[in-house]
């Protein structure tokens, strides 16, 4: 992790760069959405929500997806702050990543002029089937249509498209440039140099 020098009370220090990203209330996912990650993603967004719930809080997103259930938990996580979030694409949010990227409010979404957004359908991470009865087969496919459902419901809410419009685009990997995402209700602006500079700015 990079370091770059900072001052404080106690004089010149060397601090990691996400550090002072953080105090700046500026957070990365970056990888893989996992159980990992994203406890420490919300652990962040948690500790910017208790320090201040007015200042707004940005989160830059370069993610190929992973995990339903550690996504969803920053999904929720982040639509119970009251803080606001503004999320910024800035290579790709994939599969939960863009799940992830919809938890803000649609004014917030922002994305590099060269970024993509990819949605599809949730696919069964089980690979081994030796040994499951008929029974557990019929209850895990069960599960993962409850969740390819409210996967599909989440998308549609967040970018006013209609479940059956949702659930055709999600049939296989569906990729997005910035400007159809934008077409699509995915995001709201493409980002350009006064916009990161405003981004950029202590408490902003």
């Amino acid at each position: 992790m990079a370091n770059i020098i900072s001052e404080s009370v106690r004089g010149i220090q060397l601090a990691p760069i996400d550090d002072v990203f953080l105090r700046d209330r500026k957070v990365f996912l970056v990888g893989e959405v996992n159980d990992q990650s994203c406890d420490e993603l919300i652990k962040q967004l948690l500790f910017m929500e208790a320090e201040d719930n007015k200042k707004p809080i940005t989160l830059f997103i370069n993610s190929p997806g992973g995990s339903v259930g550690a996504g969803l938990g920053v999904y929720d996580t982040i639509r119970l702050l009251k803080s606001p979030v503004r999320t910024v694409v800035t290579g790709i949010a994939a599969s939960m990543g863009s799940i992830i990227l919809l938890a803000c409010d649609k004014d917030n979404r922002l994305m590099l002029p060269s970024s993509k957004v990819m949605i599809h359908d949730c696919s069964w991470s089980k690979r081994e089937m030796g040994g499951m009865k008929p029974f557990e087969i019929e209850q895990e496919l069960n599960d993962l249509k409850k969740t390819n459902e409210r996967l599909i419901s989440i998308i549609a809410e967040r970018t006013g498209k209609t479940i059956e419009e949702v659930s055709k685009v999600t049939m296989s990997d569906s990729y997005f440039n910035a400007e159809e995402s934008i077409e699509f209700g995915l995001a709201s602006r493409i980002i350009d140099s006064d916009c990161l500079s405003e981004i950029l700015k202590k408490d902003n």
